[in-house]
């Protein structure tokens, strides 16, 4: 038999171990995502690029554009063009809970052998930022525009 200490004890043990098994996929994603503050985003541009700024400090605030390419008037168009694809898998086991909590069953149920309960989840999206900064003859931002989708 279990005595008063031990119990009290033993129950924020078995609290834990019940709920150590329920992250979702989205709790995972959020844990692994890249959200250094190096990263393009529309708030860096909105942020950052002001028309009349030079292509220094347009390359310092976004870093190399991956295209550059004239208009028709022979001044300089420089486009960045990300693409991101998020991953995230969860898999849960929860064998010890069922272990300790004495749960039984067969793998129709979502208990398998010897009480164990497995779960997964996964998500995956897709984000496109496009942003155009075109200069005048100059060199200095004449004019910028930004599209982003998320699918």
């Amino acid at each position: 038999m279990l005595n008063k200490r031990s119990s009290h004890f033993l129950a924020p043990l078995l609290t834990i171990a019940l709920l150590s098994g329920c992250q979702s996929a989205a709790f995972h994603r959020a844990d692994v995502q890249d959200n250094s503050m190096d990263r393009m985003t529309i708030g860096k541009v909105q942020k950052e690029i002001r028309v009349g700024m030079n292509g220094a400090d347009v390359a310092q605030a976004l870093g190399s554009p991956n295209i550059v390419s004239t208009d028709e008037e022979r001044r300089e168009v420089w486009i960045y063009d990300k693409i991101a694809t998020d991953r995230a898998y969860s898999s849960n086991s929860s064998g010890i809970n069922a272990l300790i909590l004495g749960f039984g069953g067969d793998a129709a149920g979502g208990v398998g052998v010897g009480g164990s309960y497995s779960a997964g989840a996964s998500s995956t999206s897709q984000r496109t930022l496009t942003v155009i900064i075109k200069f005048d003859k100059e060199g200095k931002v004449r004019d910028f525009a930004y599209h982003t989708s998320r699918f």
